[in-house]
């Protein structure tokens, strides 16, 4: 049988009977040509998507809340319900208050030094203590204690949330077993809100504290001005804005790993699943906390 090399470096077999004529016409052949065409289910799977995004976030907002109720409810407070909140939070909150106080004082010594040390070189002296707290005291503090929270526990990967017959997917509360809802997740979940709580507060308190000696030293003469001026700082508005951020911080770092853990019991990705959209809801109180404050 007579072949034809083609311009493409193939050849062609040929049938006895035909003729080669010309050059070889692709066309002829009905070769598929390269093409990125539109895929018809792309549009399905953007809305299967966006849907599973909200059932996702919506079943994260059912288990802060069935937490919150478990909470407020004086029935859960039984003697296994006790025991399992006291040993996490002496895991969360006990054993790393001391060093992350320890980190946070000197950390905070040298921003309060180095904020104090420059206003007084610009002849603005009277409003380095108002820079410190409203810096430190009311953003960087709360902030600081959420993240160590979130990579410490919130983001460690949450091996035994779920009953070893209990290991498909969570889609909603249903699918929760009260008594490990009860016994296992809410003690967390309260511990870890506990720990960033606590360790706001305290270190707010130490930097108000370190401020005062870094500015005025050990004598009380400046007490008077000096609380004065967190006073005029911590007014009624921004003294509930402050709580209710930690507060929703606390929540978030509790409630968010762990809901997306719940989601993706058996995932094998290196990243803790939840931590790109903890970040994301601790970017927005931010957001909001600043927006509401300063515009």
């Amino acid at each position: 049988m007579p072949t034809k090399k083609i311009d493409a470096g193939l050849t062609l077999v040929m049938p006895r009977h035909t003729a080669v004529v010309g050059r070889f016409d692709a066309s002829l052949y009905d070769l598929p040509m390269p093409a990125n065409p539109v895929h018809p289910n792309r549009f399905t799977r953007w809305r299967v998507s966006a849907q599973r995004q909200l059932a996702s976030w919506w079943f994260m907002l059912q288990l802060g809340a069935a937490v919150l109720a478990l909470a407020l409810t004086p029935s859960t407070y039984s003697a296994l319900f006790r025991a399992a909140t006291a040993r996490q939070l002496v895991i969360t909150t006990w054993q790393v208050l001391p060093w992350f106080t320890s980190l946070a004082a000197l950390l905070s010594l040298v921003l309060i030094r180095i904020v104090v040390v420059t206003a007084l070189s610009y002849g603005l002296s009277q409003y380095a203590l108002q820079m410190v707290v409203r810096v430190l005291v009311l953003e960087l503090i709360p902030l600081a204690a959420a993240m160590f929270v979130a990579l410490r526990s919130g983001l460690a990967f949450n091996a035994g949330i779920l009953p070893v017959t209990q290991v498909a997917r969570i889609r909603g509360l249903h699918d929760l077993d009260p008594q490990h809802l009860r016994n296992v997740l809410a003690p967390r979940v309260l511990a870890e809100s506990f720990s960033v709580l606590t360790l706001a507060m305290v270190n707010s308190v130490i930097v108000l504290v370190l401020t005062y000696l870094t500015v005025y030293g050990l004598s009380p003469w400046g007490l008077p001005g000096f609380t004065r001026t967190v006073g005029q700082v911590f007014d009624l508005s921004v003294s509930l804005g402050f709580m209710l951020k930690v507060f929703l911080f606390s929540l978030a770092v509790a409630v968010v790993p762990m809901a997306a853990s719940l989601q993706a019991p058996s995932t094998t990705s290196t990243m803790q699943p939840g931590a790109v959209r903890l970040f994301l809801v601790l970017l927005m109180l931010e957001g909001a906390s600043l927006v509401v404050k300063y515009i």
